[in-house]
């Protein structure tokens, strides 16, 4: 029979060490492997769904911008008609005004003459004087309202 030595026993402890030592890491790696797998797979996914949003997104992007130009074609055609409307006011402001001031006295002045000379004068107004809710007419010095 043959006896076992002190460095046998430490030969086999390493040998046994070392071979428990590559399983753990065999099985690590192993598990690396899957989740890199599973990190491509999902990369692939994304990249195949982000694509054609991108290419929704620009082409939203090229129809707002479209929009943006009718938008400030509108809004210039706007400001053309403005000015026009404007110069077109100013032009019958000054040709019709001062003939239309001219028939406006010229017709005051007729009713002035037909009415026999009476004077245009507005109606004195009462004065009231308003005290805690309640108003009060002043009366004049001979007991009328004025």
């Amino acid at each position: 029979m043959h006896t076992v030595s002190g460095g046998e026993v430490a030969g086999i402890l390493v040998a046994v060490f070392w071979a428990i030592l590559v399983s753990f890491l065999a099985v690590a790696l192993a598990r690396v492997a899957q989740t890199l797998k599973a990190t491509t797979k999902l990369v692939a996914d994304v990249t195949d769904q982000a694509v054609p949003l991108l290419a929704d997104a620009s082409a939203a992007v090229r129809s707002a911008q479209t929009q943006i130009d009718r938008v400030d074609s509108i809004a210039s055609d706007v400001q053309e008609v403005t000015s026009n409307a404007s110069a077109l006011s100013t032009t019958v402001a000054s040709t019709f005004g001062g003939p239309l001031v001219k028939v406006a006295a010229f017709g005051y002045g007729v009713r002035r003459a037909l009415g026999g000379g009476k004077e245009d004068v507005p109606a004195k107004a009462s004065r009231r004087t308003v005290i805690v809710g309640r108003t009060v007419t002043r009366r004049s010095a001979r007991g009328k309202r004025d």
